[in-house]
């Protein structure tokens, strides 16, 4: 447990949570490669992904740093680390809240022209409030060592400040509880749409069973992003819990397993986006398999073709890329 006001991070919670930066810092990765390499992907839902996997790229990376390091002072690395995290975090929340408008607009409203053009709106919003939260609490020494009260092993809110908890809200908790109620509303409407549309137009199931696939494709892709508000429910509440336990004084925030749930729950979405929206999705995950096969392919023929390779022959031969079905979307 813990002495006073200090939480333990114990070894195994460390390797754990880790172990979940590390796979939320490759799922952030594979998502941001993936939209860079094949352009037909670029929508606008999978382009506001992006801009969420790197809120989440950098969260992944500065929380490892904080649970290796397991701050103990008010190091000017706690600082950095900290500062960067609250950002990341809470631009994370903004983004979060963004994709569930933007979809709201174009599928419930049926205005795709007004859906973009919140884009600018999201991003003035969804990087700048961080940012200018961030500086504030920085520029006011309110960033530090937190002793893991509501984190793990990580830097936040300094423990010693007197205004901590107003400071915790605004770097980070009232975003989170204000994404909590909106994004279920706006999901329900969401899928409630849907459903209705689907209802009235039953009668032309056999007409849209003809459309051509790729519009299924990019219809499954967009519904696919709905599920980012649940994902992010499901791994937020331990953090939450932890909060509200620290505002009640109870010592139930110290308990192991609520701390390596804390750990996992702030660190996964990059590695739960990756699953939800690259491997689980077959078009996403065909080109994939189709690269790694050519890479290995390639890989097995030039070994092959060196241990042939005659004294005074050029090794280098033009080889002919294999390339994967193209899967046309919507822009």
């Amino acid at each position: 447990m813990a002495d006073g006001n200090e939480t333990v991070v114990y070894f195994s919670e460390q390797v754990i949570v880790l172990c979940s930066c590390a796979l939320s810092f490759l799922g952030s990765s594979l998502i941001i490669l993936t939209y860079i390499i094949w352009a037909d992907l670029r929508t606008t839902p999978r382009r506001l992904l992006v801009f969420l996997s790197v809120s989440d790229w950098l969260s992944a990376v500065s929380y490892a740093y904080g649970v290796w390091r397991v701050f103990r002072t008010d190091s000017l690395d706690c600082i950095a680390q900290g500062a960067v995290s609250t950002f990341a975090n809470t631009s994370s929340f903004f983004w979060t809240v963004a994709i569930a408008v933007y979809l709201y607009v174009f599928i419930v409203r049926s205005n795709q022209r007004a859906a973009d053009s919140l884009v600018w709106c999201f991003h003035i919003v969804s990087w700048g409030v961080p940012l200018a939260i961030t500086v504030a609490a920085v520029c006011l020494y309110k960033i530090g060592y937190d002793a893991s009260e509501v984190s793990v092993g990580w830097c936040w809110v300094r423990i010693h400040a007197p205004d901590r908890i107003l400071w915790m809200l605004l770097t980070g908790k009232i975003w989170e509880f204000l994404a909590y109620l909106t994004l279920p509303v706006l999901y329900i409407l969401i899928k409630r749409h849907i459903h209705i549309a689907h209802a009235a137009l039953s009668e032309y199931r056999p007409i849209l069973a003809t459309r051509p696939q790729s519009q299924s494709f990019s219809s499954m892709a967009d519904m696919k992003l709905t599920l980012i508000p649940i994902i992010f429910i499901v791994l937020r509440i331990w953090s939450t819990v932890r909060f509200i336990l620290l505002l009640v004084d109870s010592p139930a925030r110290q308990h192991p397993v609520l701390v390596t749930l804390h750990g996992i729950g702030n660190t996964s979405q990059g590695a739960a986006n990756c699953i939800m929206f690259v491997l689980l999705t077959r078009p996403l995950r065909t080109r994939l398999c189709a690269a790694l096969f050519c890479c290995s392919k390639c890989r097995a023929d030039s070994q092959d073709a060196a241990q042939r390779l005659l004294p005074g022959q050029d090794a280098s031969t033009p080889r002919e890329e294999d390339r994967s079905s193209r899967v046309e979307t919507d822009g």
